[in-house]
């Protein structure tokens, strides 16, 4: 029997595909949305089975407060976190909150199926993989970690970058090329360089890549004024001409 659930990702792109996949596995989706500030609210007043709340995130305060408001509310929906690698702190937050599960945010749709099913029957959706690599990095942290988000960035020009956002967001070669004020042929240029630069072969791998490394929060803190942006290249010379 299919599980009725809502998808709430702060990445539209992210939250419809995976509703589309489960839906062909013949879940019943009541929603897919990426709103951040009114997750909990929209989930309460849908009162789905199980909830796929995405964040990039798991270690900021705050994070998991949806998930608090939804189990206070809602007690019998069961809330399973998508979320990249995280740290023991992390997994941790979002169990603390009330979250059933936490499966991460690159896992085969047959992974989030699993997890969906094992948390709408009150069992706890961890992979044991997930549960040694973060408790892993607990007992050998690493002195300097790489910092993916960072890496990326430097691979772009600030045209690529924004080129990706409004790829994360949905938006199509014709709505890029409009909101850009350029040709759609330069919009496609752009949007191959991209997936060339970060090794992907779809949009949808793109958006995921920036989701699960934290580039696209960088990119929103560097333009609230916290650092520049990263990137190189003739773009940035021409101030995005």
């Amino acid at each position: 029997m299919g599980v009725r659930l809502m998808v709430v990702d702060d990445h539209r792109l992210l939250a419809e595909a995976l509703a589309s996949a489960l839906k062909l596995r013949g879940h019943r989706v009541l929603a897919a949305a990426a709103p951040s500030a009114g997750a909990a609210e929209l989930v309460v007043s849908r009162s789905p089975e199980v909830c796929l709340l995405g964040t990039a995130g798991p270690a900021e305060p705050g994070v998991f407060d949806p998930v608090v408001r939804i189990k206070k509310e809602r007690p019998q929906i069961a809330v399973v976190v998508l979320g990249p690698v995280p740290s023991p702190r992390g997994i941790a937050a979002a169990f603390a909150a009330g979250a059933s599960g936490y499966v991460r945010n690159d896992e085969r749709i047959e992974g989030v199926e699993r997890a969906m099913l094992k948390a709408r029957a009150g069992e706890a959706a961890v992979a044991p993989q997930l549960l040694q690599q973060a408790f892993g990095e607990l007992l050998h942290p690493a002195a300097q970690p790489d910092d993916e988000g960072a890496r990326l960035l430097q691979l772009l020009t600030p045209r690529e970058v924004e080129v990706l956002i409004r790829v994360a967001e949905g938006e199509d070669t014709r709505v890029i090329a409009a909101g850009m004020a350029i040709a759609p042929s330069t919009a496609r240029t752009h949007v191959q360089r991209v997936l060339m630069k970060l090794e992907v072969g779809s949009r949808l791998e793109a958006a995921a890549l920036a989701a699960r490394t934290g580039l696209l929060e960088r990119v929103q803190r560097s333009r609230s004024g916290q650092g520049p942006s990263g990137g190189s290249g003739p773009d940035r010379a021409q101030g995005l001409a």
